[in-house]
């Protein structure tokens, strides 16, 4: 029976080390995911202030602000 017991421990270990590997590369995939997200927020509100910035500078112009 010792082969038996050494097979069956190496497929748990197997298993076991598939698993981990499995849930690390969920979690590197889930960060990523969280980091182009986050990008992609920064880049909306970088995008709205500078139309706000904008919007100010012509309303600015058109009262005659910057004269």
């Amino acid at each position: 029976m010792g082969i038996l017991d050494d097979a069956k421990e190496a497929a748990e270990t197997a298993g076991r080390k598939i698993k981990e590997g499995f849930e690390d590369t969920k979690d590197r995939v889930g960060d990523k995911i969280d980091e182009v997200k986050a990008d992609a927020e920064v880049k909306k509100a970088e995008a709205e202030r500078d139309s706000v910035e904008k919007r100010n500078e012509v309303k600015a112009d058109l009262r005659g602000d910057n004269d």
